[in-house]
């Protein structure tokens, strides 16, 4: 354990930093699966399953949780299955 005040505060924000970062983490993953399955499914939630991934993943890449071209890309591919399903 930290003997130093700035260590332990250090550790205390560490702990909520953490705590928040895989709550948003989490809230991204579930979704994105959750907007594969309505992919798979086509219903007619499905256009805004995949914007409300969308939107977790921008917010994932500006906070720093995931990479920009990560995000790019994952979203790339929605749009590409969602466009696919709509043709």
């Amino acid at each position: 354990m930290a003997n130093i005040k700035s260590a332990i505060k250090r550790v205390k924000t560490n702990e909520k930093a953490n705590a928040r970062n895989s709550a948003q983490k989490s809230a991204m993953r579930t979704s994105v699966k959750k907007a594969e399955v309505a992919l798979t499914s086509n219903t007619e939630e499905t256009k805004e399953t995949v914007l409300a991934a969308a939107k977790h993943l921008d917010k994932a890449a500006t906070k720093g949780l995931i990479h920009k071209n990560a995000a790019a890309r994952k979203k790339s591919r929605l749009v590409k299955k969602l466009n696919e399903l709509q043709a």
